[in-house]
């Protein structure tokens, strides 16, 4: 039977807190075998290979079972199997307003200035304006946004598929990335993995609850992902590359999972 040293109080580290939150980031099958073999930190350091001493080791291990977590979501994602849909009377009415800063603050863009950027590995690297995204074809759904702070709202949105766009710009959809950039405040941006770039759910969507896209809700453009979480649909979006390279993205970057599945 394996034997774990006991591990000495680490400085600046709650061990309790630490085993807690790697066990959250764990795919179902990888937690419930952790949980079942025993809850330690000798058992992360053997998953993982790090040796948590400090601040900074503990946070290269939460990293570790970040990535980890998103290779096995990614796995076991069907692009085939489609999210929940809803009747208009589900729609969640007022639609809350989701940011990492207050409404006042969130970008208010000039649609006469405003065109998509589009770069990497495409074809067509033209820049879009809104009024020639708006005469592409668009499809209406009602679906659930779901956040990563626990709540959730059904909203209805409409707009142009990007598997359809994609292949209008002849992208190379053989590439690991959609990466959106957009205009918020610190310059958020998001990569999309292709699987789900083509989802047949995943649009640009320029409309909300049959109405031009508010400034609430990312005007002009909206990337709408149904099957991730709601920090994976960007708005507010100003380009768009297609690209093997992982740029990383806002929250990523601050540990939350890439794939991040809802």
């Amino acid at each position: 039977m394996l034997k774990f040293k006991r591990t000495k109080l680490i400085p600046g580290v709650d061990r309790q807190l630490l085993i807690k939150d790697a066990v959250r980031q764990m795919p179902d099958l990888t937690r419930r075998r952790f949980i079942t073999g025993g809850a330690s930190l000798g058992a992360l350091t053997l998953l993982t290979g790090c040796d948590v001493s400090d601040s900074a080791s503990a946070e290269t291990l939460l990293a570790k079972i970040s990535k980890f977590n998103d290779a096995v979501q990614a796995a076991i994602f069907n692009p085939n199997t489609l999210a929940p849909t809803f009747a208009e009377s589900a729609i969640t009415r007022p639609f809350p307003f989701n940011a990492y800063y207050g409404l006042d603050d969130a970008p208010n863009i000039d649609a006469k200035d405003w065109k998509l950027e589009v770069r990497g590995l495409v074809e067509n690297k033209k820049p879009w304006t809104l009024e020639e995204l708006y005469q592409l074809p668009q499809e209406k759904q009602i679906t659930r946004h779901v956040c990563v702070e626990g709540w959730s709202a059904i909203g209805s949105w409409t707009g142009t598929p990007l598997r359809h766009f994609l292949k209008l710009v002849g992208a190379d959809t053989r590439a690991k990335y959609c990466w959106f950039q957009c205009a918020d405040m610190d310059g958020y941006n998001s990569p999309l993995d292709m699987e789900t770039a083509l989802h047949p759910q995943t649009i640009m969507a320029f409309k909300f609850d049959d109405k031009i896209l508010p400034r609430a809700y990312g005007f002009p453009m909206k990337i709408r992902v149904p099957t991730k979480l709601g920090f994976k649909n960007p708005k507010y979006v100003v380009s768009m590359e297609v690209t093997n390279d992982y740029k990383g993205g806002y929250w990523e970057d601050q540990g939350y999972n890439s794939f991040s599945g809802s």
